[in-house]
């Protein structure tokens, strides 16, 4: 994914057909070593094609996946649940004691505003 971030932010940057050596400068400016194998492979497959026409053919096929917008599965069953409930109950109590006492630092002495 380094590989493939640094390539897309050299054609970003105007070159449009970024090479092996010009992917390993941005990575190494940065104190990341570059893969070669991985970048031989990423280098060889974009060779002499279009990024933006790559991009939006991705986005074609990312229609056919899918995701998000639908809601979770339902909780679990009731038991503990009234247990749950009232350990909250007292850690929110216990924390709105200990949040007071700031010394008036954040204004906290109760004025209506």
């Amino acid at each position: 994914m380094r590989h493939v971030a640094a390539y897309l932010m050299l054609v970003l940057g105007g070159n449009a057909t970024p090479s092996a050596d010009d992917v390993k400068g941005v990575l190494s400016s940065v104190g990341v070593e570059a893969d070669d194998a991985q970048l031989k492979s990423l280098i060889s497959s974009l060779e002499g094609k279009d990024l933006n026409e790559l991009i939006e053919e991705g986005k074609k096929k990312l229609v056919n996946v899918g995701g998000g917008g639908r809601g979770g599965g339902a909780a679990g069953g009731a038991a503990g649940g009234a247990e749950a409930a009232a350990v909250e109950e007292k850690e929110e109590e216990s924390e709105e004691e200990s949040a007071g006492g700031a010394g008036g630092l954040f204004d906290d002495d109760e004025d209506d505003w």
